[in-house]
């Protein structure tokens, strides 16, 4: 008998015209560039939506958020919160996008949806200002994000398969 793994999604969030905020996009693009994923995966950007994004965590078990997030620490540091923890980074608002984060996870457990199982990777942004380009220290951790998700995926019985072709740091 075979069974279906639980309804994953990976979104990534941030505004890219915003210097480091948009590390999360820019980490979901590249794995939606580099790999297929199965049916049960999906893997989006999420951009600053917020509630927008209701619908899309119906039937959803399992989310994995990728964004900036305010550590404290040093540009460049990763951080791995899981459930409650991730509340608890969001109340120290960084930008606009995670406000609605918080509110879209409040309203989809109000309304009985909510996944089961939430993980946030995410990275201390450098600079949060008009621009394009991250910040070197912020560049530096776009593969080991990526390395992460992956890592994350497979935990939990993800799998995928690699686009040929497609050049990569690791």
């Amino acid at each position: 008998m075979t069974t279906t793994p639980p309804a994953t999604l990976v979104l990534g969030i941030g505004n890219l015209i915003m210097t480091d905020d948009g590390v999360g996009v820019r980490v979901v693009h590249l794995l939606q560039e580099r790999y297929h994923f199965p049916d049960t995966v999906t893997v989006m950007d999420g951009g600053t939506l917020g509630l927008d994004l209701l619908h899309y965590l119906e039937g959803i078990r399992r989310l994995l958020v990728v964004d900036a997030v305010e550590t404290g620490g040093p540009p460049g540091t990763l951080v791995r919160l899981t459930g409650d923890e991730i509340n608890i980074a969001f109340r120290t608002k960084l930008s606009p996008h995670q406000m609605g984060l918080q509110d879209l996870l409040l309203v989809a457990e109000l309304q009985g949806f909510a996944p089961e199982e939430m993980v946030l990777l995410g990275v201390q942004p450098g600079e949060i200002g008009m621009g394009i380009e991250l910040t070197p220290a912020v560049e530096e951790q776009v593969e080991p994000l990526i390395n992460a998700v992956l890592n994350e995926l497979d935990a939990w019985g993800v799998g995928r398969v690699i686009i040929p072709g497609i050049p990569r740091d690791s």
